[in-house]
């Protein structure tokens, strides 16, 4: 079966499903169904920038680094077996 049979057969299994809705839901469905689809290819793009943020500091990041480095603290804890 292609592809484009596998598609025409979920449509028309969606539409058989859903033709008994009333108009109201009908309308709300549809307004659901194109919400995402309105949205612009940037709000898309930059909607994984959100999770992220940049690290805002009153020091150059040559400075943060060497405190960075300063802070660490090594500990060697031997294991007798």
């Amino acid at each position: 079966m292609k592809t484009a049979d596998i598609n025409s057969n979920l449509i028309e299994s969606y539409f058989t499903l859903l033709k008994s809705l009333s108009p109201n839901n009908k309308l709300e469905l549809i307004a659901k169904l194109s919400k995402p689809m309105k949205t612009t290819k940037n709000e898309k793009d930059n909607s994984w920038q959100s999770l992220f943020g940049s690290l805002e500091l009153d020091q150059s990041a040559d400075e943060f680094v060497e405190d960075l480095k300063n802070e660490r603290k090594f500990s060697r804890k031997s294991i007798d077996f």
